[in-house]
């Protein structure tokens, strides 16, 4: 067997790096989802000062390159405050606020796109903020918002791909040091592209079925 033969081993390297793929993108997930919800209430109940700081990170964070906020996070950051930065915690902080950016979007898109009369019936009726926007805003806002944050995560699977190089051992990373030792790249960079392409395709399907039934409870409650 030649050094450059693509081997059952190499698959195995190549699971190892999907595992840390999905476990990345899982975890930033969880917690720019998190954070974007907590950023669209505050929006919601429009605190003075948060209000405009959030709208500003966000806008930053929507409008520069994702790979200029993770070198800016893994070098800049640890030279400024001189603390230690490892690569996995640098993809966990920039993939998490990136996420949290285009979530408050989503939340904030979807909270609006509830009717105001709806809201002012409701207020009318003796309901606080908190229930108008529990039992009227967020059931609507929740159907409303399934389609683009299924979009929105089946991109930030793709994302996941940049933190390569800052030294992260995941699916692209591994991909990378086959493709120098097999020289084989067309082989190599299919079979990646392949596993991305499936859990992205598993992505999609779960959040379209999720979508269904959100669009189906909302339509039967009658919102």
């Amino acid at each position: 067997m030649r050094y450059t033969d693509f081997t059952p081993y190499d698959l195995v390297l190549l699971a190892q790096g999907l595992g840390v793929t999905l476990w990345v993108f899982l975890v930033t997930t969880a917690i720019g989802v998190t954070i974007g919800l907590v950023w669209g209430i505050v929006r919601f109940y429009r605190v003075p000062v948060l209000t405009p700081v959030i709208s500003f990170v966000s806008e930053f964070l929507k409008n520069s390159p994702v790979l200029v906020q993770l070198f800016l996070v893994f070098f800049g950051v640890p030279g400024l405050l001189h603390v230690d930065m490892s690569p996995i915690l640098a993809a966990t902080i920039t993939l998490s606020a990136n996420t949290a950016a285009f979530i408050y979007v989503i939340v904030v898109s979807a909270i609006e796109s509830v009717g105001r009369d709806q809201i002012e019936a409701a207020r009318a009726f003796g309901l606080t903020r908190w229930q108008v926007l529990r039992h009227i805003i967020a059931p609507q806002a929740v159907a409303f918002s399934a389609g683009p944050l299924t979009a929105l995560l089946v991109n930030q699977l793709q994302v996941t791909s940049l933190i390569s190089v800052i030294g992260v051992m995941d699916l692209a990373k591994i991909g990378a040091n086959l493709n120098l030792r097999t020289l084989k790249p067309f082989l190599v960079w299919t079979a990646v592209g392949a596993l991305y392409y499936v859990s992205a395709k598993l992505i999609a399907l779960i959040g379209a079925r999720i979508e269904a039934r959100l669009r189906a409870y909302a339509a039967f409650r009658g919102l």
